[in-house]
């Protein structure tokens, strides 16, 4: 049984994520322009990134005024109930500048540090993930009724099909794109989607063996790091390390570990 706790945070995610995901498909303008700049001068963010973080954080707010918040695009607040939200109202912004499909609403919700509930979802896919700790992981859309999720079965890292992202900032890509030189000839082959959210779901459903990418956020992988493992997959950062900004790195069991070994190896997790 679930938690109450538990269901009523994913209730709210995935009402949150629903709606926001809504305002994105359906509210884009034709006009649609770059509100500022992170990074570097492409790695942006849209009036659309905004409204979004803006819809979900109300949208809690009015439910749970004690829960704490953690937003890409500035939602920032301590809390005092123990629960914390975090939040990426659009991973994959530049997807969204420029009309592609593969961007998502990722929304985490942890419990006194502990990430407990995820919800991804995928509007332009038509589906949307989620998770509760020690529930597995489920998925709607693709798949006739609720789908629980299921990691593939491990193949020879050969043989093993692997995406990662790249980083805004030049010095950093340069180095990047190095690590996937020498990746790609142990591999079956590197996608590149530009939504780490999406990734992680991606392993999750079994359409990816292993993932990884330097510079992420909790934002970013908070709510698909949960969606995955609750699936059967391994999440880590370097050896021994969760997840974390130097290095995020999942997979099926089987290709995680040497997979990791070998970001190691290339130093994955420096510039």
């Amino acid at each position: 049984m679930t938690d109450p706790l538990h269901a009523e945070l994913l209730r709210l995610a995935r009402e949150a994520a629903g709606r926001a995901g809504a305002l994105l498909r359906d509210g884009r303008p034709a006009d649609l322009e770059v509100a500022r700049t992170k990074s570097s001068p492409i790695d942006v963010v849209t009036e659309m990134d905004i409204a979004a973080e803006k819809l979900i954080t109300n949208l809690i707010s009015e439910h749970r005024p004690d829960d704490g918040f953690l937003g890409e695009e500035g939602a920032s607040t301590e809390g005092t109930s123990g629960v914390r939200w975090v939040i990426d109202p659009l991973d994959g912004t530049v997807n969204y500048l420029y009309g592609l499909p593969t961007w998502s609403v990722s929304i985490a919700a942890e419990q006194d540090g502990e990430t407990v509930v995820g919800v991804v979802a995928a509007p332009m896919r038509g589906e949307t993930y989620h998770a509760v700790r020690g529930e597995g992981a489920w998925a709607t859309g693709a798949w006739e009724g609720e789908r629980r999720l299921a990691c593939r079965p491990a193949p020879p890292l050969e043989q093993a099909l692997v995406s990662t992202g790249f980083n805004y900032v030049t010095e950093v890509r340069a180095h990047q794109a190095e690590v996937a030189r020498k990746l790609i000839p142990l591999l079956r082959d590197i996608r590149r989607g530009g939504s780490a959210a999406i990734d992680l779901c991606d392993l999750a459903a079994g359409r990816l063996d292993g993932y990884y990418e330097r510079g992420l956020n909790a934002w970013d992988y908070g709510a698909g790091d949960l969606i995955a493992r609750e699936a059967g997959v391994l999440t880590g950062g370097r050896p021994g390390e969760r997840p974390n900004p130097a290095l995020t790195v999942a997979g099926t069991p089987g290709v995680f570990e040497p997979l990791q070994q070998l970001l190691e190896d290339f130093g994955a997790w420096h510039d």
